[in-house]
């Protein structure tokens, strides 16, 4: 009985084995040209497929799958994210090369019967545009990235301390990306790829240590100055912010104060404390002089005032305290005035060349003007000394140059009497504060060394430099008007025209105007002139070359 069921047993083995055996040989026959079972690609299955029925899967499920957006991000815990189109950057799937990377279905029973049950994932085997894909990578990269951004602190308008965080950097390595896009590009889940992040140099204790300490001191209450008269200059926090600014230094926010500005502000409030000195003032001459004693003044000594802002601005010291004084002396006292001689003539000049309006326009100017006195150290202005010129104070309608061609203005004329005394402080050696000169050339006048003035916008001015007071003597004979200033000579001085080049031609202008006057233009040009100015024995000074572009008088043609 017991060899019989030893027979059945074996021989049940047997047959099952056999049966394995065979379907094991079946199974060989039947897949050896197909995809190893459990392989899928982008999530579809195509194990146990022939080779051509799984490439027409692919394309028929995967087909769209590189004209598809591809999602990036960086593997940090806030991480930066950006989108790319694989067929954009320059890649596309093989399909043929894809399934061919899944190799053949292994020999090993067991492994064949583990495909049934479990599945691996096919890298996609890609076509690629090397070129493409490595520019687009690297725009990418940059798009994740971003440079680190320090924190900031500042007073606003409102008076309080404002501050705005630091920001992390973070950099992605672009041949880190294109390697992850060239490999993983078909990945449901998108792209993961490494960053490193970048510490700001200010970051967020920095700005607050800062916002605690001197910025909230600067905003706590105003910056009180007390000068003389009562009078007293006042900073609220809001205009401390435009002069306080804190500046990353090594790693920290430094404290930097504007002095300037600050003193700017604080001299307009405090302007009205101070005691303008005046300069002794002569009227008259010989018998007849007038002296009109000086009085010093009394203005901000700024430097001592200042010492020590900071630590009132955003230290312990206190915010409200006095202004330090010092005398202002005035320059030309009254000894100096009594004992002055204007008996030397230091510059002079004529021009002439003018009739009617124009003249008398300018003999008006020209007895304002006469006798002014220009103490040492102060500046002249010829707009400041005759004040507004117009009907009410005598001048008349007269022919000016408008846009290059003849009109007319009340007042027509005072540039002749510009440019005379232009020339005038220009050979006493002067020092020539401001003027212009015409933009048409005048033939009347020297080239490169004339002045045109207009009431309120141009102004002719000049600082009396020598020790010596200068009186203007200024009068008008017959057509020419002359211009004297009379003191005492110590240099000499001497012009030289540097000649005309780059000559401009002019256009033509039509008026329909019963004041048009025609014209058949002038060529414009370029000119310079060089003052050299030499003591009495001859020793040179200086020697200044300015130069002056003359536009080209138009052709004027009257409609």
């Amino acid at each position: 009985m017991q060899k019989t069921w030893f027979k059945i047993s074996l021989g049940f083995i047997v047959g099952i084995f056999a049966l394995t055996a065979v379907a094991y040989a079946v199974d060989i026959a039947i897949s050896r040209d197909n995809v190893p079972r459990g392989a899928t690609v982008g999530g579809v299955e195509i194990g146990g497929l022939p080779n051509a029925a799984a490439a027409e899967v692919l394309e028929t499920q995967l087909g769209q799958i590189a004209t598809q957006p591809v999602h990036i991000q960086t593997d940090l815990k806030d991480p930066t994210t950006a989108i790319f189109t694989p067929e954009a950057v320059g890649i596309t799937p093989d399909w043929e090369a894809t399934i061919a990377g899944a190799g053949e279905q292994s020999w090993n029973p067991f492994k064949r019967l583990a495909g049934f049950f479990r599945s691996y994932e096919l890298p996609v085997v890609s076509l690629t545009d090397e070129t493409l894909l490595h520019t687009s990578a690297t725009d990418l990269a940059t798009e994740l990235s971003r440079e680190p951004v320090d924190g900031t602190i500042r007073i606003a308008e409102t008076g309080t301390v404002e501050t705005t965080p630091a920001v992390t950097g973070i950099t992605v390595v672009a041949a880190d990306l294109e390697h992850e896009m060239g490999e993983n590009w078909a990945n449901p889940a998108g792209i993961t790829v490494s960053a490193t992040t970048v510490e700001p140099s200010i970051n967020d204790a920095e700005v607050q240590k800062i916002a605690t300490g001197p910025a909230a001191i600067a905003a706590s209450g105003a910056l009180k100055i007390t000068g003389e008269k009562d009078i007293t200059a006042i900073l609220e926090p809001a205009e401390i912010g435009e002069i306080l600014h804190f500046e990353p230094v090594a790693g920290q926010l430094q404290p930097k104060l504007d002095i300037d500005g600050l003193t700017e502000r604080l001299k307009a409030q405090l302007a009205a404390s101070e005691t303008v000195k005046r300069n002794a003032q002569i009227s008259g001459s010989g018998a007849n002089r007038v002296v009109t004693p000086h009085s010093d003044g009394l203005v901000v000594d700024w430097p001592s005032t200042l010492e020590g802002i900071e630590d009132r601005i955003i230290g312990k010291e206190s915010k409200e305290f006095k202004a330090s004084y010092i005398e202002d002396p005035a320059t030309f006292t009254t000894t100096d005035a009594k004992n002055a001689s204007f008996d030397q003539v230091v510059g002079e000049f004529t021009t002439s060349g003018f009739s009617g309006p124009s003249g008398t326009n300018i003999a008006l100017t020209a007895n304002i003007v006469n006798g002014a006195i220009i103490a040492p150290g102060d500046i002249f202005s010829l707009n400041s000394y005759t004040g507004p010129r117009g009907k009410a104070q005598g001048f008349v309608e007269s022919g000016v140059i408008l846009n290059g061609h003849a009109d007319t203005a009340v007042g027509g004329g005072i540039s002749q009497f510009a440019t005379t005394l232009y020339n005038a402080a220009y050979f006493a050696a002067l020092e020539d504060i401001t003027h212009r000169p015409h933009s048409y050339y005048i033939s009347r006048y020297p080239a490169g060394r004339e002045a045109t003035v207009f009431e309120g916008a141009i102004d002719l001015a000049f600082r009396n430099t020598s020790a010596y007071p200068i009186q203007i003597i200024s009068f008008v004979q017959g057509n020419s008007v002359t211009v004297r200033l009379m003191g005492v000579k110590t240099h000499n001085v001497e012009s030289i025209n540097g000649g005309r080049w780059a000559p401009t031609q002019p256009k033509t202008i039509e008026l329909k105007d019963p004041k048009c006057s025609p014209s058949s233009g002038a060529p414009g040009f370029t000119t310079s002139d060089t003052r050299i100015i030499r003591t009495l024995s001859g020793a040179e000074v200086s020697r200044e070359t300015t130069t002056t572009v003359y536009d080209p008088s138009p052709i004027v043609r009257c409609l």
